[in-house]
């Protein structure tokens, strides 16, 4: 019996997961015998993490909760190691994913090399190479813990090789968020907001704004909307937020007639959406991937990228917070001169099942 013990310490983890959940249970069905726990770091009431986002994905809940709940970085990964500690007594695991590059991610990186507990690094060897972004320390110290390291493309490998990861524990798997949303597209629901404002497919743009110091910038971030708002001519530009993002975003353009702020959608209502835009503005990696895979053009609000293929080969354009080459860059969307992409190596849908056989070849079984 091999045991795997998935962890999520946010929501966009879950889309990344799901796969994987997908694999073990076709392996299940086909008589192998595997069984997973599908943790959460945090709390069942946690509202980011609504019902509708896994019937959407096809997952059960998390069978498993963490409970932490806490703002400060430190105390977080403190407590996440300490319930997690508790977790690996009353559980018997062969082997630990965790994703991406967050606090609770890293703690249970920590608790796992303490224990001797086998870990795999999902979406391994990224690098924005700024220390001054804590998510930096955490990808190398969770890469420096990991047993297996499973990376999105060639340059994550080239930057782990250079680090002193050894090879034969660093594996190319794929883009992972590829596999959920191939998976998906076909349930992809269009949003009644486009038939009640009358917007056509491809006739309208997204943005989305998360990142915690660009909405501190206020004197950016309104001459952002302002440009944005004047440089669609008249298309709306549909922003689906939440929290702080939304409350800031709604104040600022409450004289935008163009910027249309909404609450967020539910997986497969935001995947339309994105997925028919005209554009997308946004600084998020893992939408600006998904902008890559549907051919979208995509203007992102950072001065780096983890995915250095959604440049190279995609349709990912970085403007920083340089507001006159955003200007630039939709212009260049309006008048459809936008570069041509094509898809990265192993962006195929098959990244999971990779993964699910080299953990069984690493496991002996």
């Amino acid at each position: 019996m091999t045991n795997i013990t998935m962890v999520a310490g946010a929501r966009p983890n879950f889309v990344k997961l799901a796969p994987l959940v997908w694999a073990c249970e076709k392996a299940r069905n086909e008589g192998k015998a595997i069984g997973y726990d599908l943790i959460y770091t945090g709390t069942p009431i946690d509202s980011t993490l609504e019902p509708m986002l896994f019937s959407d994905l096809g997952l059960r809940m998390p069978n498993i909760y963490l409970g932490v709940d806490c703002e400060k970085l430190n105390e977080l990964t403190g407590r996440v190691m300490g319930e997690f500690d508790k977790y690996l007594d009353e559980h018997k695991t062969d082997i630990v994913i965790v994703v991406d590059d967050l606090a609770s991610t890293m703690a249970v990186a920590i608790v796992c090399k303490k224990r001797g507990v086998r870990l795999a690094h999902l979406v391994a060897g990224t690098r924005s190479f700024d220390f001054n972004m804590p998510k930096e320390v955490n990808r190398l110290v969770i890469d420096g813990l990991s047993d297996l390291l499973f990376t999105a493309g060639t340059m994550a490998n080239s930057i782990l090789s250079k680090e002193g990861a050894e090879l034969q524990n660093t594996y190319m798997v794929g883009n992972i968020i590829i596999d959920t949303l191939r998976h998906n597209y076909s349930r992809f629901s269009r949003p009644t907001l486009l038939d009640d404002k009358k917007i056509k497919d491809g006739d309208y743009y997204v943005l989305t704004v998360n990142r915690k110091a660009l909405l501190s910038d206020e004197a950016y971030l309104l001459s952002m909307l302002t440009t944005l708002n004047n440089s669609v001519n008249g298309k709306y530009i549909i922003a689906p937020l939440r929290g702080v993002a939304k409350e800031k975003i709604s104040n600022m353009c409450q004289r935008m007639t163009n910027i249309l702020v909404v609450d967020s959608m539910r997986y497969l209502e935001f995947g339309y959406l994105t997925s028919h835009a005209k554009g997308i503005i946004t600084d998020s990696g893992n939408i600006a991937e998904e902008a890559t895979f549907n051919n979208i053009p995509c203007i992102t609000l950072n001065d780096y990228t983890e995915h250095i293929e959604t440049i190279t080969k995609g349709t990912n354009l970085l403007v920083g917070y340089d507001v006159e080459k955003m200007e630039m860059a939709l212009g260049d969307i309006e008048a459809n001169r936008w570069k041509s992409s094509s898809l990265p190596d192993r962006w195929d849908g098959r990244t999971a099942e990779r993964i699910l056989q080299i953990i069984e070849s690493s496991l002996g079984r």
